[in-house]
């Protein structure tokens, strides 16, 4: 039995309905669980401490090292692949088992190596027993893949909400007993557990793993391509906390982490889940040989007219916002907070490059970006970490403008864009952000120092929400027109091919992903 792709004689219109139906449900059902874990994640930093954090981002340079190069590539070549077979998903299967069993026995020997480093006996423990998360990984990569490649995107939607909930519980639970540290341990043992279980009885993964893996060389090879990517976004992603943990006192690791965590919010929690979709529907259409380049630009600009506004109010608003939501004792994150918040919008647009070269067969490209990223990354921290946290604050500011440059000028060429139309695109929530930029720092100003950090937040974020969208609705109404109408579009009333793209908001091509 073979599993065919979707076929190039698929029409326009029910493409994008599939892909309106996939985006809808994965990056949906993400944003509701993401407000789930946001609920029990505020509660559980008032329960827990800094330290806990501090331990929490030692232990978790290790396992989130270790879980980039969990073999998930080896499921995403059967994305791409043009027919898969009974032997092929037989033969990921295998190579999953494989892969993650050897990371948990490469993590239950680095424990006591990592524990020594830091110099803190307790992240061992940690590590020990969040090895077992590799044990579930294969029957989590697998199915979604499955699934993906059909642009079916309703179980995983539901594993998540389900999967979140039972993180979140677990968290909170554990965090109101006093488990400290071991709360943020459990959480996403118990998530995964949940996960791997109700996506492997969705995709109806009653299939045996095949060790013979000849005639597996196309998958070792496109898995092993974008594994080797991924060793390179660890060094990127995890060298900040690498560094800084041998540097920073377990509170001041802490502050920093969270911090992290929290302007990662966006770009790590909602941007991945539009790349889910991406990757399978560019795929198609480089099948079907239609140019990537429009899609690509209504990406950026979708993307753009989201998250700037959310990381440029936030940057704005960062005392008030940590003292309510957080607490006092969290206060020393605010400068933090808001210098990092500056450069996320950036990041953004990086990340949503990767699905165009990975689904036209361009893994040398995606490998480039991830050497010059590590490379960036990792020296601008080791020369910040010497000016404390605000010194790895600047690296950001550095490195992160740099690495999309590098990135968009081998990418652009590729999926045939060119800049000016890129920049075109990205013209208006850039120039709304800094209008509103201008007018929020004016309001804050004239406010009176003594109504407290809930009424400054209200009225600066309140304000701020109103003067971008005023700015966008007066000054580009096109952007907004055409943003609802792509909202209200059904089936049978697509986008036209050639429509502009500058002025879109098109979330469905944004997310041709």
């Amino acid at each position: 039995m073979r599993i065919s792709g979707a076929s190039e004689q698929d029409p326009p219109e029910g493409f994008r309905a599939r892909v309106r139906s996939a985006l809808a449900w994965r990056w949906g059902s993400q944003l509701v669980a993401q407000f789930i874990t946001w609920g029990s994640t505020i509660l559980v930093v008032r329960l827990l401490d800094p330290s806990d954090y501090g331990l929490f981002a030692m232990s978790q340079v290790i396992v989130t090292a270790l879980h980039f190069l969990n073999g998930w590539s080896f499921a995403s070549s059967l994305i791409q692949a043009d027919e898969v077979g009974e032997r092929d998903i037989g033969q990921v299967f295998a190579l999953l088992l494989i892969t993650n069993g050897s990371l948990a026995a490469i993590q239950l020997l680095l424990a006591p190596l990592v524990a020594d480093y830091f110099g803190q006996p307790a992240v061992a423990d940690l590590l020990r027993v969040q090895a077992l998360i590799f044990a579930m990984i294969p029957f989590t990569a697998l199915p979604t893949a499955l699934l993906a490649r059909r642009l079916e995107f309703r179980s995983q939607g539901i594993a998540n909400l389900v999967s979140a909930v039972t993180a979140a519980a677990t968290a909170l639970i554990l965090a109101w007993q006093g488990f400290g540290v071991w709360a943020l341990i459990y959480a996403p043992i118990a998530g995964f557990a949940v996960r791997a279980l109700i996506m492997s009885v969705a995709a109806r993964l009653w299939v045996r793993p095949v060790f013979n893996l000849k005639g597996a060389g196309r998958m070792i090879g496109f898995g092993g391509a974008l594994t080797l990517c991924q060793l390179f976004w660890i060094i990127q992603s995890q060298s900040d906390i690498f560094i800084a943990g041998r540097v920073f006192s377990v509170h001041d690791l802490g502050l920093y982490s969270e911090a992290l965590f929290l302007t990662l919010i966006v770009t790590g929690r909602f941007i991945p889940p539009l790349n889910d979709v991406a990757f399978p529907a560019y795929a198609e259409l480089h099948k079907a040989g239609r140019s990537l380049g429009p899609y690509f630009e209504r990406t950026a600009q979708s993307v753009l007219l989201v998250v700037a506004p959310i990381y440029i109010g936030l940057s704005l608003t960062a005392p008030e916002a940590i003292l309510v939501v957080f607490g006092e004792k969290w206060a020393g994150m605010s400068p933090i907070v808001s210098g990092l918040a500056l450069v996320m919008p950036l990041m953004a647009l990086q990340i949503i490059c990767s699905p165009t070269c990975t689904a036209t067969g361009k893994e040398r490209i995606y490998l480039a970006t991830s050497i010059a990223g590590a490379a960036i990354f990792a020296t601008s921290f080791l020369i910040g970490v010497q000016y404390g946290a605000q010194g790895l604050v600047h690296a950001w500011w550095v490195a992160a403008p740099l690495l999309l440059i590098f990135t968009l000028a081998l990418t652009l060429p590729q999926i045939d864009l060119s800049v000016k139309r890129l920049a075109q695109a990205l013209a208006p929530p850039a120039l709304a952000c800094l209008i509103m930029a201008v007018m929020v720092l004016g309001l804050r100003q004239a406010l009176p120092a003594d109504i407290g950090p809930v009424a400054t937040l209200g009225i600066l974020g309140s304000a701020g929400a109103a003067a971008y969208a005023g700015i966008l609705y007066f000054v580009w109404p096109d952007v907004v027109r055409q943003s609802i109408a792509m909202i209200r579009r059904t089936p049978a009333d697509p986008l036209p091919p050639h429509a502009s793209a500058r002025a879109s908001a098109d979330r469905t091509s944004t997310l041709a992903d």
